[in-house]
C-alpha cells in the first residue's frame, strides 16, 4: 500500500503490566484507558504475553449469577450465594499470568505495512506488539493505527 514500516505507523506510549498483576486492576486499566488490552512484559521490557477484556470474559464466564425472587419488594436467593461470593473472590484474586495469552503475534519495527496489516487480518488479531531485534517493546499497533495509516496520509 504504501512505504511505510511498522515504527511509522505504532503507538510508542504503550501501557503495559506486569505478570503478577492483579486481574482486577488490570481490568480497571482496560476500563479507564478504553482499551482492549495490553502487552505483558518482564523485567527486560520484553512481551511474555497480552491480556485482553476476551481473556477476563472468558474466565469470568464461569461465574454464575445465583437465581433469585423478588418476593414482598426482598430478594430471597434459590442458589447458594456464598457459593458465587467465593467464585467472585477467586477470579478476583488471579494473576495476569494465569489468564494472559502468551501465544501472542509480534512484529519487528523494521516490517512493512503490509505485511503487518496481512498479519493482523489472517490472524484475527486486534494489536500486535512491536518489538526490536532483542524482542524488547518499542510500541503496538492496533486495528485502529492500520485505519489511520490507510486514509490518514
Amino acid at each position: 500500500m504504501n512505504n511505510k514500516i511498522a515504527k511509522d505507523i505504532m503507538t510508542t506510549d504503550v501501557i503495559v503490566v506486569n505478570r503478577e498483576e492483579s486481574i482486577v486492576n488490570v481490568a480497571k486499566l482496560l476500563i479507564k484507558e478504553r482499551i482492549g488490552g495490553v502487552p505483558v512484559v518482564d523485567e527486560d521490557n520484553k512481551v511474555v504475553g497480552i491480556i485482553s477484556e476476551t481473556d477476563i470474559m472468558k474466565k469470568e464466564q464461569h461465574v454464575e449469577a445465583p437465581h433469585i425472587i423478588n418476593f414482598f419488594q426482598g430478594l430471597i436467593f434459590l442458589d447458594d450465594y456464598k457459593k458465587m461470593e467465593e467464585e467472585f473472590k477467586e477470579v478476583a484474586a488471579y494473576k495476569v499470568k494465569d489468564l494472559m495469552s502468551t501465544d501472542i503475534v509480534t512484529v519487528n519495527e523494521e516490517d512493512n505495512f503490509d505485511d503487518v496489516a496481512n498479519i493482523m487480518i489472517k490472524k484475527s488479531v486486534n494489536r500486535v506488539p512491536v518489538v526490536d531485534k532483542e524482542h524488547k517493546l518499542k510500541g503496538i499497533i492496533c486495528r485502529y493505527d492500520i485505519i489511520r495509516a490507510m486514509y490518514n496520509e
